[in-house]
C-alpha cells in the first residue's frame, strides 16, 4: 500500500498499462459528487476520505485521478448513506496520522481489521475478504510458507504480509526485506533480488493478470488466516460509523458491492 514510481515504470514497459502514481506523501484532493437525496437538507459537511493510491487494483492513480476497487466501494457507500466525501491521496502512514490529527475523517485503503488496530480506531463492517498468497518462480519447489526458510522474502512494511512472515520465521529473520510499497517488492522479485513475495491475494492476482510473458506461480498456504478489510475512523465517531455501515449494508443487499468486485476480479 504505499507509493512506488519505479515499479510502475517497469510495469508500463512490460504490460503497457498507463498508471501514474503521485510521489509518496503527497496529497491530491478529489471531490466526489456522491451524496444523494438522503443527504439533502442535512448537514453540508464534506468528509475527507484518505487512501494510499499505490495498491492496484484497490487504490491507484489513473489519468491523475484516484480510482480502484476501494474508491468505487466508498463512493457507492457515500451515495447510499447520503453523505458528501472528498478524496485525498495521503499515503499509507500519513493516513493513520491524519485520522489521529483530524485532517482525515475516513480511511479506506485495503486496511485489514485487526485487534491491535481496533484498540485505537473504529472499523466498519467488512467489505472485502482476503488471504495471503506467495509469489515464487514457476519452477520453485516451494509449496508452503515454511519452505521459504533461509530465502529472501519481499513484503510491504507494516502490512499483514510482513506480520505473517515474522510470525513464521521470527522478528529478526535476516531474509525478510520490507518495502514502502508492493509494486517495488514485485519489481525486485522479477529482477531476482528476492526469492518470493508474500502479499494479499487481490493484489497478487491482479499482477498475475498483467504479467504476460513472466514465469511465476502463486501459492496459497492453508495455514494463512482469512483477513477482512474495513473502513477506518477515529474512535468515538459513532454517528458517521453508523451511516457508513448502513450504506455498506445497502450496497451489499442491492448487489452493488458484488458488481464492483466482479468488475475488478472477474469472479464471484
Amino acid at each position: 500500500m504505499k507509493l512506488g514510481k519505479k515499479w510502475f515504470t517497469s510495469l508500463v514497459l512490460t504490460v503497457g498499462i498507463g498508471l501514474v502514481v503521485s510521489a509518496c506523501g503527497t496529497s491530491g484532493g478529489q471531490q466526489s459528487s456522491v451524496g444523494g437525496a438522503a443527504g439533502q437538507g442535512a448537514s453540508d459537511k464534506v468528509y475527507v476520505v484518505g487512501t494510499d493510491a499505490a495498491y492496484p487494483p484497490f487504490q491507484m492513480m489513473e489519468a491523475d485521478k484516484i480510482s480502484g476497487h476501494d474508491i468505487d466501494v466508498m463512493n457507492a457507500i457515500a451515495e447510499a448513506a447520503g453523505i458528501k466525501i472528498e478524496w485525498k491521496n495521503t499515503g499509507w502512514d500519513p493516513l493513520f496520522d491524519g485520522l489521529d490529527k483530524g485532517t482525515v475523517d475516513i480511511g479506506i485503503s485495503s486496511i485489514t481489521i485487526t485487534e491491535k488496530r481496533k484498540e485505537k480506531y473504529d472499523f466498519s463492517e467488512p467489505y472485502f475478504e482476503a488471504n495471503q498468497l506467495i509469489l515464487v518462480a514457476e519452477d520453485s519447489p516451494v509449496n508452503k510458507l515454511a519452505d521459504l526458510q533461509g530465502k529472501k522474502i519481499g513484503v510491504q512494511s507494516a502490512t499483514t504480509g510482513e506480520e505473517v512472515v515474522k510470525k513464521a520465521f521470527g522478528d529478526t529473520y535476516e531474509g525478510i526485506k520490507g518495502y514502502d510499497d508492493m509494486p517495488s517488492a514485485v519489481d525486485d522479485f522479477f529482477n531476482g533480488r528476492v526469492d518470493a513475495v508474500v502479499a494479499d491475494n487481490g493484489v497478487l492476482q491482479y499482477y498475475a493478470k498483467k504479467m504476460t510473458g513472466k514465469k511465476y506461480k502463486l501459492i496459497k498456504d492453508d495455514s494463512f488466516e482469512k483477513e477482512f478489510y474495513g473502513i477506518m475512523l477515529k474512535k468515538g465517531n459513532t454517528e458517521l460509523l453508523n451511516k457508513i455501515n448502513q450504506g455498506l449494508k445497502t450496497i451489499k443487499d442491492n448487489g452493488k458491492l458484488q458488481e464492483i468486485y466482479k468488475q475488478y476480479f472477474g469472479q464471484q
